[in-house]
């Protein structure tokens, strides 16, 4: 019975003190009801602006780049940074800052991991990033870069995809590319064939300059405009280097090697008539 009595006073005694902290977190609930309405709207509205801007941002991108990758990866930055700062505010309403310090710190940390982890994808990423605003090429373009030749089909944030005339598809991280020289053929409207021959050193020289400029007056993609010179460079024991040098338009594709091989053929079976091979 006095056990009975002292265990009823001990859970009356809980009972007071649980009563009593949820009174005071009521209060308190009830003090910080404003602080919570407000902050819930900042939030909302930061929301809805963020959402705003996420479209203005992807059609201004677009406008600039017409790269999807990039329209959206500006745009999600965007309406993130957004939102981020919203709840920052929301947070400063509630008079959290110890919460917003925690994030902040969180984030610089878990930035700064990530940054080290994927440093190579960061390095791609933003080469990707630099690619796409300065054009250095674009998709249809054929291009020339780390030993590798073809058409380009695909330019993502991370890797440049290309077709070469094998038709195999070579994907080229775009830190590679950045970082190295790019030939963009697409862009020479312009393109200058020098041919090499190896001729007998002989008095008949001129009547092989003759012949190989002869030749080069009447290939139809020679384009007239343009130098078109036999230079003789070189005596290699008793032969002589004739350079046969001319132009031709590169702005459809085939046309440069078309020329090449026909001026070969042409120039070499003239050479031989002649007896000068």
């Amino acid at each position: 019975m006095y056990y009975s009595k002292i265990l009823a006073g001990e859970w009356t005694g809980y009972q007071d003190l649980i009563f009593d902290k949820l009174y005071r977190w009521s209060i308190a609930a009830m003090k910080m009801l404003p602080n919570l309405v407000v902050a819930i709207i900042v939030l909302v509205l930061f929301w809805l602006f963020a959402r705003l801007l996420r479209r203005l941002a992807w059609r201004l991108v677009w406008k600039m780049t017409e790269t999807a990758a990039i329209s959206g990866l500006v745009a999600s930055t965007v309406y993130l940074l957004l939102l981020l700062m919203g709840l920052f505010i929301s947070l400063n309403v509630l008079r959290l800052d110890k919460a917003v310090t925690s994030l902040l710190a969180g984030a610089g940390i878990i930035g700064l991991a990530l940054g080290f982890a994927f440093q190579d994808l960061t390095a791609n990423f933003i080469s990707g990033i630099f690619i796409t605003f300065r054009k250095p090429f674009a998709v249809g373009h054929t291009i020339e870069t780390n030993g590798f030749t073809g058409t380009v089909n695909n330019i993502q944030l991370r890797s440049t995809t290309m077709i070469t005339a094998d038709g195999l598809h070579v994907m080229i991280p775009n830190k590679e590319i950045f970082q190295k020289p790019i030939i963009n053929h697409s862009l020479t409207p312009l393109r200058r064939i020098t041919l090499t021959f190896t001729l007998p050193v002989s008095e008949r020289l001129p009547e092989a300059e003759k012949i190989m400029l002869d030749i080069v007056r009447q290939n139809k993609s020679v384009l007239t405009n343009q130098p078109r010179t036999v230079r003789f460079d070189s005596i290699d024991g008793g032969n002589v280097k004739a350079l046969l040098c001319c132009w031709v338009n590169n702005e459809q594709e085939g046309t440069f090697e078309d020329a090449v091989h026909e001026l070969i053929v042409q120039v070499t079976g003239a050479l031989k008539k002649a007896g000068l091979r």
